[in-house]
């Protein structure tokens, strides 16, 4: 075996991933991928639309930051499928990123901490959690 047969993120025989056409991403990696993207660099980009729908803030170097965490997450459930074959990475992610932000949204929504926007996406992200588990749970029945 050559040195170049080797697969340079596995370190292991096998194609390199990136030598053939990468598979498209996962329908729900991409709609999360897209949805956490825009909300991502929208604070970065336009702090003050940003706040006319989702209410005022006094931490703006916080929304930021969500904001910035927000695009690797999102690059990284888009190019899932084109680095691993394997969904699991992306189920992990959407779903445990989802259940953060709805915990988020609707307790401090609820507790009028933060405007009642975010419970719009607290229901968005329900519905990525919601599509995560259903896709676990077939993975799970199929490999049975």
């Amino acid at each position: 075996m050559q040195t170049s047969d080797l697969n340079p993120l596995r370190g292991s025989p096998g194609p390199s991933p990136w030598s053939s056409v990468p598979r498209p991403p996962h329908p729900l990696a991409l709609l999360q991928g897209i949805y956490f993207l825009i909300t991502g660099i929208w604070p970065l980009l336009h702090i003050d639309s940003f706040q006319k729908i989702t209410g005022p803030k006094t931490d703006l170097w916080l929304v930021k930051t969500v904001g910035a965490l927000l695009i690797p997450v999102a690059v990284t459930l888009y190019s899932h499928r084109a680095i691993q074959g394997n969904h699991w990475h992306a189920v992990i992610l959407g779903s445990l990123t989802a259940l953060a932000f709805i915990c988020i949204d609707f307790y401090y929504a609820l507790n009028d901490v933060i405007s009642d926007i975010y419970l719009a996406d607290g229901m968005v992200e329900l519905i990525f959690l919601t599509g995560w588990i259903y896709i676990a749970r077939k993975k799970l029945r199929c490999s049975r």
